[in-house]
């Protein structure tokens, strides 16, 4: 028996979902969601095989809910998105169905299933990476702290820090750490507003007051919230190319 929950903010859609379901006996439906605050939840406790995932959907998307599950089930997508992001769904997900979604679609999708299983986890990151890149996505950074979902406006993170396997964001309003990479987010968020200084550091260009020499050839620069940091040699090009100086 395979478990899987129906995550989509569309009543309508779980509904037609779970009437196609029904004849696949050997498929029980363990939830269903109608947010992804509400899926991750139920991912955790009922730890599903497979999802039915929509992108589109109120308070955080569903790659964004992805992002903040800490062990993938397989996904087949239910949604209307871009094209962009179905080439990455062709790649990493068990399968996608656009909206109205026919029923012998559906049956080729489920059929797919088996083969897909035991490498859900490792295609679910390699397609949110791929979705990142989407323009679409880059404006905000949802991330957990506490057991309390945040959804961090791009434009109040300060800098960003390397920290072992993590990534330490030093925003507006507070610290939040996200299982990402350094390489990651100097790909994903905007160059004109965000410059990687050192190797460690990524820095809010608003947010810079002061750069000065340290000693020969080094550099630090301050930002508004009154932190220091240094600056490698490539970072101080990047930086003063950015800074038109």
């Amino acid at each position: 028996m395979m478990r899987t929950i129906l995550i989509d903010d569309e009543s309508l859609a779980r509904d037609i979902v779970k009437h196609y379901l029904s004849s696949f006996p050997d498929i029980e439906i363990v939830a269903e969601c109608s947010d992804g605050f509400e899926g991750i939840k139920a991912i955790t406790q009922h730890q599903p095989d497979f999802i039915f995932l929509d992108i589109q959907m109120p308070k955080i998307n569903g790659f964004e809910m992805l992002e903040l599950v800490e062990k993938h089930p397989a996904v087949i997508f239910t949604t209307a998105f871009d094209e962009y992001a179905i080439k990455a769904f062709e790649v990493n997900a068990v399968d996608y169905l656009l909206k109205p979604i026919e029923q012998s679609r559906f049956e080729q999708a489920i059929q797919k299933l088996p083969a897909r299983l035991n490498s859900s986890d490792a295609n679910t990151k390699e397609l949110l990476d791929s979705a990142a890149l989407n323009p679409a996505q880059n404006n905000r950074v949802v991330v957990k702290k506490n057991g309390v979902i945040k959804i961090i406006a791009v434009t109040d993170i300060h800098y960003l820090e390397a920290d072992d396997d993590y990534v330490k964001l030093s925003t507006t309003e507070g610290i939040f750490h996200k299982n990402k990479t350094m390489s990651f987010f100097e790909q994903t968020l905007e160059s004109s507003q965000f410059i990687r200084i050192h190797r460690s550091y990524i820095i809010n260009l608003a947010q810079v007051t002061k750069i000065e020499l340290k000693e020969k050839d080094s550099y630090i620069v301050l930002l508004k919230s009154d932190i220091w940091l240094p600056v490698s040699k490539t970072g101080y090009i990047k930086l003063k190319a950015a800074l038109g100086l």
